[in-house]
């Protein structure tokens, strides 16, 4: 069973501009005073943000409007709720595709030059 499953989203927070030096003691310092903390995860790779939840999102609430701005771990950070969104795998990114885009290579509309049926791949260069 995974560890998410009990997770309630209303109940956690994430704290951008956190610098690299940032543990998990120094956070649960600073966020323990709004309330019980289920748990805190710091990002590493790449580092400078971090989430925390609280077993109360009331608690959540006030630790966003206690610390938003203020200084934690020796910087300003920022501090809202988290949207509670996952990444998901093999996920495009990019500018999302609109049908009147052309493409680059054969200049018609409905898709963009990486899609584009007519462009030899093997003639790109390396």
């Amino acid at each position: 069973m995974s560890r998410y499953r009990d997770s309630n989203p209303d109940c956690k927070i994430y704290i951008g501009d956190l610098g690299s030096a940032a543990n998990k003691q120094d956070l649960e310092d600073a966020f323990s005073y709004y309330g019980p903390i289920r748990s805190v995860w710091i990002a590493r790779n790449p580092p400078g943000f971090a989430f925390v939840e609280f077993e109360d999102a009331r608690d959540a609430e006030d630790a966003v409007r206690g610390l938003d701005g203020r200084n934690v771990c020796g910087r300003r950070v920022r501090v809202e709720m988290s949207n509670g969104a996952r990444r998901r795998g093999n996920v495009r990114r990019g500018r999302p595709f609109h049908p009147e885009d052309k493409c680059y290579e054969c200049g018609e509309r409905g898709h963009y030059a990486r899609d584009c049926s007519r462009y030899n791949k093997r003639s790109r260069r390396r």
